[in-house]
């Protein structure tokens, strides 16, 4: 009979529907910087940028998209633990769509921070703009949805951030303009504000489960250990002091919202550590050395420094802790994301 066919089409659309829905994260959705950026700044007018080999080189299709590093970024394998989709793409991208950013989506830009200063630095996308076009796919995502089943995914979304390295280091730590305005720990106050704002943005535009990023031991990128060439070339470690205690105010933030806002689930994924365990001892995860990148000479560059014309490009990205002088590889980032995965994320499984 005709009416059988249709009525298994209806059914099966109905029940992929259901799954969707009532998945525990339906989608993931992405604020921050180039630690996350899936090509955001592919679209904009600035000089950071990575959508050239050798970036991407062991991407799928080996296509550089604009991410920081030769492969995958944490949300896109974070996404992929959850059972979404491999890959979270880039709002900007005019080669996705709203049924794309359904089950994920990236607002992130690299080289922006909590601070607006920060994102001037390098005329990028500042967090307040990434929000705006939040508020935008929201829009979108209602109209193509519907509202009710769009509210649902909303509301059940993993929002990602990570934030806040450029602030130090593009910004404290080189111009004199916030140093001489605020001490460091006023500055770290200033920031916190910010993140508070925005996570209470969030909150009020209907997000729930929300990981708020901390810092990385920064101090221990290439690029900074380049600078302290003059005393071996070690760990900053003032700077990695200043990541500890902004990740500490970063956990008192997490605490106060959880008391406070009812029915947020926030929770702090801070990669300092498990990071620092791999520079501190790369060898014992596999890795050959965290002190140089693969790209270049793997002192200093990154971005157009990394082009596929450097001759100095290492051509085995996974003995390497770091891609270029300031990300790390696809392998390091798999690494840390599970490792967030597991721990921190794992209430939300």
């Amino acid at each position: 009979m005709a009416f059988k066919p249709i009525y298994w089409f209806l059914l099966i659309h109905f029940l992929l529907q259901i799954s969707r829905v009532c998945a525990k994260v339906p989608a993931i959705v992405v604020f921050g910087d180039s630690s996350v950026d899936a090509g955001n700044n592919n679209q904009i007018s600035t000089i950071l940028k990575s959508n050239f080999p050798p970036y991407g080189r062991d991407f799928y299709g080996g296509q550089p998209t604009g991410r920081f590093s030769n492969g995958m970024i944490p949300p896109d394998f974070i996404s992929e633990a959850f059972g979404i989709k491999p890959m979270i793409p880039a709002y900007l991208d005019p080669f996705y769509d709203i049924k794309d950013f359904a089950t994920g989506v990236c607002f992130a830009s690299a080289g922006t921070g909590y601070d607006n200063a920060t994102s001037d630095v390098l005329s990028v996308i500042p967090l307040w703009k990434e929000l705006e076009y939040y508020k935008q796919y929201q829009h979108d995502l209602r109209t193509y949805l519907g509202d009710d089943e769009a509210n649902e995914i909303l509301g059940e979304a993993l929002y990602l951030t990570s934030i806040g390295t450029n602030d130090f280091l593009e910004n404290y730590f080189v111009f004199s303009e916030r140093s001489k305005e605020y001490s460091i720990e006023e500055y770290q106050n200033f920031l916190a504000s910010i993140a508070q704002n925005f996570i209470t943005e969030l909150y009020l535009l209907g997000a729930r489960k929300i990981s708020l990023g901390g810092l990385p031991p920064m101090g221990c990128l290439p690029l900074e250990r380049t600078k302290n060439l003059l005393s071996g070339s070690g760990c900053i470690e003032t700077y990695n002091d200043v990541a500890r205690s902004f990740n500490h105010k970063l956990q008192e933030v997490v605490d106060k919202f959880n008391e406070q806002l009812v029915g947020i689930q926030l929770v702090l994924s801070n990669p300092y550590y498990i990071l620092s365990a791999i520079i501190q001892n790369p060898q014992s995860f596999g890795f050959e050395t965290a002190a140089t990148a693969c790209c270049g000479t793997g002192l200093f560059e990154m971005g157009y420094m990394c082009a596929k014309i450097n001759p100095f490009t290492c051509s085995g990205a996974n003995q390497y802790v770091f891609w270029d002088a300031f990300h790390p590889t696809e392998r390091t980032n798999g690494i840390v994301a599970d490792h967030i995965f597991k721990t921190c994320l794992a209430q939300f499984l």
